[in-house]
């Protein structure tokens, strides 16, 4: 019987094949042995707009890459036969790994409008109580000052830093400061601020148990996502099938 692979290679991303709750496990025995972890979630326009970090991240064992997607596993299906065993989106897994942590948390949020970390940070610590928020700051004013915003989460001591500026920019921050920021895990988590602040609207979930969630967000921002989901999308599977890799 042929062993299936522990990760399937994208565009040159290697994404991981596991599931949340094998990941949710790796990442808790990375913190408590003191072991850094930072973890992206690989949609398609992340493979897009990350391309030209593609060898930075291969060569950062500290980053795992999480699929996040249909796309991404209809791209699986195309170059390998087989599909993920789960969808990793960032604005599911998140919440789930805050809930299924084994010891408190101190929780740094950054980026979003000005408001949406706070509320997103107050969602978090009412449903989640081993989830100490120790800190927020918006996606606005962190850039007067960036080296203040570093010392203020160091001072901070967390567990967990979340960072929602939306990629490419979020991957970016994190790979210039991740050497600066004392931070054991950090999550680029896009959208999660404005879901959990109920600023946009997320699917219902049997649109998300059908992987149609992508639609439901073009119906509501049919100018932002557009092309995302039109030009970026054909870009994408152009990128995955002829990128001559197929681990």
């Amino acid at each position: 019987m042929t062993e299936k692979p522990t990760q399937t290679t994208i565009a040159g991303f290697a994404i991981r094949r596991t599931t949340g709750p094998a990941t949710f496990r790796f990442l808790q025995r990375r913190w408590r042995a003191g072991r850094r972890a930072i973890v992206f979630f690989a949609n398609a326009n992340f493979v897009i707009h990350c391309a030209p970090m593609r060898q930075m991240i291969a060569e950062s064992p500290e980053i795992l890459l999480l699929n996040d997607g249909v796309a991404l596993d209809i791209a699986a299906l195309l170059r390998r036969g087989i599909r993920f065993p789960e969808n990793l989106n960032g604005t599911d897994f998140t919440p789930a790994f805050l809930a299924a942590l084994d010891r408190t948390a101190r929780v740094y949020l950054v980026g979003g409008r000005p408001g949406v970390a706070r509320t997103a940070a107050d969602v978090l610590s009412r449903r989640y109580p081993q989830v100490e928020i120790c800190g927020q700051v918006d996606g606005y004013s962190i850039w007067a000052d960036e080296a203040a915003t570093i010392r203020a989460i160091n001072a901070a001591r967390p567990d967990v830093l979340l960072v929602a500026f939306g990629n490419p920019l979020q991957e970016k921050w994190i790979l210039q400061y991740r050497e600066a920021l004392d931070v054991p895990l950090i999550l680029a988590v896009g959208a999660l601020f404005d879901f959990l602040s109920g600023t946009a609207p997320r699917a219902p979930q049997f649109i998300r148990r059908v992987r149609l969630e992508w639609a439901y967000r073009l119906a509501h921002e049919p100018r932002r996502l557009l092309r995302r989901y039109t030009i970026d999308t054909l870009k994408f599977f152009g990128m995955a099938i002829f990128d001559g890799n197929k681990t």
